[in-house]
């Protein structure tokens, strides 16, 4: 382990504004960019409402040349999108600091680690390769101990870089202090699922592959670019969603059941399943569909074509929709396609994981109506439930009719990014990806990105406000 910073306080100082000792603090890295206002703050806004992280310290740096001023009416303004207004929040915003600093460079980061008081909580709200350099520089430097890192996906921009940077990080602290935060793992989201899974006897005894024909994970979109193309466009739909948030739901829903939901054993299970998981039939060409999407209108709004829209580089290639078909060969899930697919500018946002039965056995002579098959809905915004089944309706008693029973999750206690905070606060990894995992998944879509930048799987277009490309995998997603 490297040698920790001298200059990390030794006891906690006392506010000027208040008698409240601080007792951590939240570094974020990048903290002018927009992951930062339009998540993380709202996320740490509604968290210190909530009386987590009493007599906390908040510093932002960035290479924008801000000042403190300006700093805390982007703290103060992300705050207020989510009415966190109350005391304890006014005196963060209140001592709040902005560090212009290259966060890269060794300088810089003692500069920045010399004004942090008690254990410290590094954010990396940064672009892959730049997060890859400050660590590097942060190794070279050493850390405050107690020090818990939190990186933002994609981690690394291939296995290799995902490999690396893990060696990197093990040098600075544990595995269990670092959080790689994937927010489709916030608690309410993770909990909801293993709760519908492993506490109902209904459920369980037929998510297999002796029951089950098929698995959607879909995350589709109204929304376009959305002056996103920095980031977005050098990533694509297959990195920015696929393989990270899909796959992790992937993991949840089949996995085996854990015996307990501490951080081990929880992630531990999710690790068997990506271990397990390859692209079906090993086929890039058939198992996986790219396409981006071209003028349209959305709910009478107009959208230009992805290549026109501002920042774009055509030359690029970039996706806005990726679909992939996945095979977890495991006894309980071998021979059930995974499919999953994220698209942006389509016709209605649908968040969910859809798993479709089996038809059954056979339906006796004389029922009609029942074409339809039996499908388990899980929705992610807003969480619910719904049950499709085949049931007599009114009218003649032989003749099945489609109902779809619902239940609501209900909202969690935090938001996404606000639970994933509180768990690096906790020093508690269960939220978050560990490293192995972040490897796996890279794994997983290294053939198809291959594939793709070989031009063996050709981009295909959609209109905006489309349902996507006719040659879907998906084909029309199950309404």
């Amino acid at each position: 382990m490297t040698t920790p910073v001298p200059s990390a306080p030794a006891a906690a100082p006392v506010s000027s504004a208040t008698t409240r000792p601080i007792r951590q603090t939240l570094l974020v890295l990048g903290a002018s960019g927009d992951l930062t206002g339009r998540l993380l703050l709202p996320g740490l806004g509604v968290l210190l409402a909530s009386g987590g992280v009493p007599g906390l310290r908040l510093i932002g740096s960035g290479m924008d040349d801000w000042d403190d001023e300006r700093w805390r009416r982007r703290v103060a303004d992300s705050f207020a999108t989510v009415g966190a207004d109350g005391p304890a929040e006014s005196e963060v915003i209140r001592n709040s600091r902005y560090v212009t600093a290259d966060v890269t460079s060794e300088d810089g980061l003692r500069r920045l680690l010399a004004d942090c008081a008690g254990p410290v909580v590094i954010f990396f709200a940064l672009p892959p390769m730049v997060t890859a350099r400050a660590a590097a520089a942060l190794a070279r430097i050493g850390v405050p101990p107690g020090t818990r890192l939190m990186l933002e996906k994609p981690f690394g921009v291939d296995r290799i870089s995902a490999h690396s940077l893990n060696n990197l990080l093990a040098t600075l602290v544990p595995e269990d202090q670092v959080h790689r935060i994937d927010h489709f793992l916030g608690k309410s989201t993770v909990l909801n699922l293993l709760g519908l899974r492993f506490a109902n006897r209904i459920f369980e005894p037929l998510l297999n592959a002796t029951h089950v024909a098929c698995v959607d994970i879909v995350f589709d979109e109204t929304l376009g670019l959305e002056g996103r193309a920095g980031y977005y466009d050098r990533a694509g739909a297959l990195i920015d969603m696929v393989q990270s948030h899909l796959l992790q739901v992937l993991a949840l829903l089949a996995m085996d059941p854990p015996p307990t939901l501490q951080a081990q054993e929880l992630r531990g299970r999710s690790a068997q399943v990506l271990r397990a998981t390859r692209l079906w039939d090993d086929d890039p060409a058939a198992a996986s569909r790219r396409a981006r999407y071209t003028a349209g209108e959305i709910a009478g709004r107009g959208l230009p074509n992805y290549v026109d829209e501002p920042g774009v580089d055509p030359s690029r290639h970039t996706e806005t929709l990726a679909e992939m078909v996945l095979t977890v060969d495991t006894w309980r899930w071998a021979g059930v396609p995974f499919r999953l697919r994220s698209g942006k500018a389509m016709a209605e946002m649908r968040k969910e994981a859809i798993i479709t039965f089996k038809q059954p056995a056979r339906v006796p002579d004389g029922l009609i109506g029942y074409q339809h098959p039996d499908r388990l809905r899980i929705g992610f915004g807003p969480d619910c439930l719904g049950l499709d089944l085949n049931i007599n309706g009114p009218g003649n008693p032989f003749d099945l009719d489609r109902v779809r029973l619902t239940a609501d999750f209900g909202p969690g206690e935090l938001p996404a990014y606000g639970e994933v905070l509180r768990g690096a606060f906790e020093g508690d990894p269960t939220l978050s990806v560990r490293g192995d995992v972040a490897e796996e998944c890279w794994r997983i879509v290294e053939p198809v990105l291959a594939a793709w930048k070989a031009g063996t799987v050709p981009l295909g277009e959609y209109p905006a406000g489309s349902t996507g490309p006719a040659d879907s995998l998906l084909g029309p997603v199950p309404g």
